[in-house]
This record gives structure tokens, C-alpha cells and sequence, in this order.
């Protein structure tokens, strides 16, 4: 992509620039009134967001993160799409989907009547997209930064079949420490621990990490709520389009054998994603679209 024509054509004076980022991949840079964000039209994943005022950035991003072609970068808020987890057919096709590592399209920038600067990237199948997947689709993220970031992944079906997916943001949270750190909103549910065999078990209480964890939590309610102790915060995950939720942590042994993730790492990071997983599957028919919505609010005392 050409950064001097997508400034020409989708820079927003003194709010947004397009710049040339790691690995040459095109980014976009906000920095507004209310926030300032990075997004990667490569992914397109936000790999930072940070309001004005805030002393920390929302999201994690592992500074051993690969930023080339073909690989997803590790952190910020990826793509799973259009299936989550390991290939559903069991065909061998690369677990989380393929938009994840694949080049999006700038759609359009623009500034809301609010003043939040909105951004909206889309992505075609194609006839490589139809080698992996065989279905016609145009997938549409709209990103929009303001004293809250808001994620919409809108799926639209222009073929004659109908299809389903799951799909996640795969969201990465910068924490100040794993030990001082809480997940409200899920107590009462049911999860699959995919750490223990996908047994299906009770959530008691909040969630609190102290090992490896891997948990698709079902019949979410639209609120999950992140005590970031150690940051002294709380992050607000609301969410539509969803019926469950997932809370990763790789933990010390697999941190340790992730090439693009730091030792160290899984004390710095949670992951608690809005999904449509496990039995969460969406039927999209012809003509028809579906709407997948997560929004990250920062509160403090």
C-alpha cells in the first residue's frame, strides 16, 4: 500500500496520518482530542489504544511480535474469523480463520458527530480466500476512538448459500500484574477448560489467574468487567452479537516456548474475548449480515 496516497485519500488534518510501520506495514496513527490509537490495515487489528489522560495503554502488544506477511501479530485486538480456534472441518487450515494475516482495504475515515475519530477496514473473498474457505462475503470492521474504543465486525453474505461462522476479537489487555488481577461478570457460568480436557465446569466467584488458563465461558451476559489492580483500573467489556466469552493466559511453560512472546510476558497480559465459540455458531443466509460488538471502556475511582 502506498502510505502517501492513503494520507491523500483518508487523512483527517492534526487526527489521523497513515505511517509506514514495523515489518513496512501500513498503519494508522490517531491522535485526538480523546485518545490516541494505533491500527494495522495489515490484521486489521488495533494494536494500541490509549486515552488522553490515561497513564497506560489499554491493550498489550508483546514486543516480540512478528510484523510480516502470513503471520498474526501478537497483541492488540485480532481477528478470529471465520472460524475460532482450530479448524472446525479438520482440513488443516490455520487455527482463528485467515483475516488475521492477511491485507485489509481502507473503506473510509471520518470524525462523528461526537468528535470520536471513526475508522472502517474491509475485506473480500477472493480466489484465494475461496481455496480456504468457499464462500463469497465482505467483512467489515468499524473502529471507532474515542473516550471508549468501540469494535464492530459486521459479515455480510453475497453468495447464494448460506454459511456459518465463529469468530472472536481475540483481544489482548495490557495488565499491571497477572497476581492482582480479576474477571467479574462471568461468576455462575458454565465453561469448557480447554486446559483440562474440555471438561465443562462452574465459574465460583470471579476469575483469578494462577496458572495456565483457557476457558470458552457459555451464555454470557454482555458485561465483564477487568480489576487491574496493580494499574489501579478497571476495564469495562461491553458487548452484542455474542453468547460466550474467553479468558487466556498462556502462564509461565507456554509463554516460555512462544518465539514472539517475551518469558515474562503472561504477567503482563490477559486475554478476554468477545466470541461466538464452542456452540455459539452464527447462520449468516443470503443477503444477510450479522454484527459482532465489543466496546473497552477505562474506569478509575
Amino acid at each position: 500500500m502506498n502510505i502517501a496516497q492513503l494520507n491523500k485519500d483518508h487523512a483527517i488534518q492534526d487526527q489521523l496520518k497513515f505511517i509506514e510501520g514495523k515489518g513496512g506495514l501500513p498503519v494508522i496513527q490517531i491522535s485526538s482530542a480523546k485518545a490516541s490509537a494505533l491500527i494495522s490495515i495489515y490484521a486489521g487489528q488495533v494494536l494500541s489504544y490509549q486515552p488522553v489522560n490515561e497513564p497506560a495503554d489499554l491493550m498489550f502488544l508483546s514486543e516480540k511480535a512478528y510484523y510480516q506477511t502470513g503471520k498474526a501479530i501478537k497483541g492488540g485486538s485480532p481477528i478470529c474469523w471465520p472460524w475460532f480456534g482450530p479448524d472446525p472441518e479438520g482440513l488443516g487450515r490455520p487455527g482463528h480463520g485467515f483475516v488475521r494475516n492477511r491485507m485489509w482495504k481502507m473503506v473510509s475515515t471520518d470524525v462523528t458527530t461526537d468528535g470520536d475519530v471513526k475508522v472502517i477496514l474491509g475485506l473480500e473473498d477472493s480466489a484465494e480466500t475461496k481455496n480456504i474457505w468457499p464462500y463469497s462475503f465482505i467483512l467489515t470492521q468499524e473502529i471507532t476512538v474515542g473516550k471508549s474504543l468501540n469494535l464492530e465486525l459486521i459479515t455480510k453474505n453475497t453468495g447464494a448459500e448460506a454459511f456459518v461462522i465463529t469468530q472472536a476479537f481475540h483481544t489482548y489487555f495490557n495488565i499491571g500484574d497477572i497476581g492482582q488481577t480479576k474477571v467479574l461478570g462471568l461468576e455462575g457460568c458454565q465453561y469448557i477448560d480447554k486446559v483440562d480436557n474440555s471438561m465443562q465446569k462452574q465459574q465460583t466467584g470471579a476469575v483469578m489467574i494462577n496458572s495456565e488458563v483457557d476457558r470458552i465461558y457459555l451464555d454470557v451476559k454482555n458485561l465483564q468487567i477487568i480489576e487491574d489492580a496493580a494499574l489501579k483500573r478497571r476495564i469495562h467489556i461491553t458487548s452484542k452479537g455474542n453468547a460466550t466469552a474467553v479468558v487466556w493466559n498462556p502462564w509461565e511453560k507456554i509463554a516460555a516456548e512462544m518465539a514472539d512472546l517475551q518469558d515474562s510476558d503472561y504477567q503482563r497480559l490477559i486475554c478476554v474475548e468477545t466470541t461466538n465459540a464452542a456452540g455459539d455458531v452464527i447462520e449468516v443466509k443470503p443477503n444477510s449480515n450479522c454484527r459482532l460488538v465489543a466496546n473497552y471502556c477505562i474506569e478509575r475511582d
